[in-house]
């Protein structure tokens, strides 16, 4: 799968990113653009003139749920090493020339996606682009370079999980969660496949992922359209299209029969708590009001330390737990989950805790949301859409994680409008569906096992 250089640059096709008469009413009013180029890379383009500064990002459509058994943690991995020497760059050239140029840069891994920015003023952005086109097609790996870059992974999961309690509680929670699906192992990897990465491993995934035809460019800020395309054209478009990219298809969850339980424990845990995930559909392309409704659902029940319905019932009537939550993020490219989270009062058991918990989740499925609550969430939804577009590194973070993840630029541009549509009658569709007892997976965690009676 080793690259050859393309011999001319290719012909584009131009596609606008949504016709006039498909956007909707109350839909964000981005001037985005799209095209596609030859060998595959999309490239989206959000003008923002309001300062002449511009943010490059580039999204490959891998993360840690596509990693090869036994390899987890080398899409992280890679991300680290794309900071080192290219063929015209020396290890560290990337990042000491952004910040000559006053500007900033990073990189960030997930379980769908990789991502990698630079904000600087408008007029760098040839150079920008110039340089990730570098790091795109002529990656240097050394011995060298692994061996440094293994170790800074290894202390940044010792520091990062290892040392934290509730970050290895996560991680066994997910690992329960999913049993087939690959978002069960976690995005730095498990520390004994860290250790055991070498070379060829960070080679082989560079060689088949690290391609245009498995990426997305986002440029966004100060810039037209027009000028966009040609400086793609001109330091993308030479980089050949990966002929062996596989087709992104996962294992998936096989149906969950009965609910699972775990308990952590650990002697650094200060505050014993309980959390329950259940698996949730995500926001599909063309398809995205269940995940409306479950975002509603998180909101009304745990989005808000005095106004949500667990902390109603649970913080200020009862008077039994010192705090809940609720959580649900509908970006993912796989089933993703819904989570509620309760930590009792010292001498409250979190059983007691957990029956109290379902009796107030039965008491909602029956009365389901008030009007008040379902127009408090419309509002802070609506406002939150508004105050979104203020950042150009947010909007350019919206479209890349929406389109690595299989949405499209139409769907973005729906999703205000769909949110500002969501019944409660829906919200309690959704909440039936999900709330499970049987696809549940609960999650103790305590400071000594014989502490919480069985």
């Amino acid at each position: 799968m080793l690259r050859r250089l393309a011999l001319a640059a290719p012909v584009i096709l131009a596609v606008p990113a949504m016709a006039q008469d498909a956007a909707p009413a109350s839909a964000p009013d981005d001037a985005v653009t799209t095209y596609t180029l030859d060998n595959g890379l999309e490239v989206v383009v959000i003008e923002d003139h309001r300062a002449p500064v511009v943010t490059q990002m580039l999204w490959y459509r891998v993360g840690s749920a596509d990693e090869p058994e036994g390899a987890s943690g080398v899409a992280h991995f890679l991300e680290h090493l794309l900071f080192k020497a290219t063929d015209d760059l020396a290890s560290g050239e990337f990042s000491a020339t952004v910040a000559a140029n006053g500007g900033t840069d990073n990189a960030f891994t997930s379980t769908d996606y990789t991502a990698y920015f630079q904000r600087v003023a408008a007029d760098r952005l040839p150079l920008m682009m110039e340089m990730e086109a570098e790091r795109m097609n002529d990656l240097r790996l050394t011995d060298q370079d692994i061996e440094t870059e293994r170790q800074v992974i290894v202390e940044e999961r010792n520091q990062r999980v290892e040392s934290n309690p509730g970050a290895l509680a996560r991680e066994q929670m997910n690992a329960a969660q999913y049993i087939n699906h690959p978002y069960g192992r976690p995005v730095i990897g498990w520390m004994h496949e860290i250790e055991g990465l070498g070379r060829e491993d960070v080679r082989d995934f560079y060689e088949t992922y690290y391609s245009p035809n498995d990426a997305i460019l986002v440029v966004a800020g100060d810039v037209e359209p027009e000028e966009v395309l040609a400086l793609a054209e001109a330091h993308y478009g030479p980089i050949p299209a990966e002929p062996e990219l596989p087709e992104r298809i996962r294992p998936q969850e096989p149906p969950q029969r009965a609910a699972r339980s775990l308990v952590y424990a650990d002697e650094r845990v200060s505050q014993p708590y309980l959390t329950r995930s259940y698996l949730a559909p995500e926001r599909d392309a063309g398809d995205q009001r269940r995940a409306a409704a479950l975002t509603y659902l998180a909101r009304i029940l745990g989005g808000s330390s005095f106004t949500s319905v667990l902390s109603e019932e649970l913080v200020f009537e009862r008077e039994i737990a010192l705090h809940t939550g609720a959580g649900y993020d509908g970006m993912s490219l796989d089933d993703t989950t819904f989570s509620l989270s309760v930590v009792p009062k010292p001498g409250v058991s979190l059983g007691d805790a957990e029956a109290a918990l379902d009796e107030v989740l039965t008491g909602f499925l029956d009365t389901g949301p008030s009007a008040a609550q379902m127009q408090r969430i419309r509002t802070q939804l609506g406002a939150s859409e508004i105050y979104a577009r203020d950042s150009v590194e947010g909007l350019a973070r919206r479209y890349g994680a929406a389109l690595s993840q299989g949405l499209t630029v139409e769907d973005v541009a729906a999703w205000p409008e769909i949110l500002q549509s969501v019944t409660a009658e829906e919200v309690v569709e959704a909440a039936r569906a999900v709330f499970d007892p049987d696809q549940s997976t609960t999650l103790r965690v305590v400071r000594d096992r014989e502490e919480e009676p069985k």
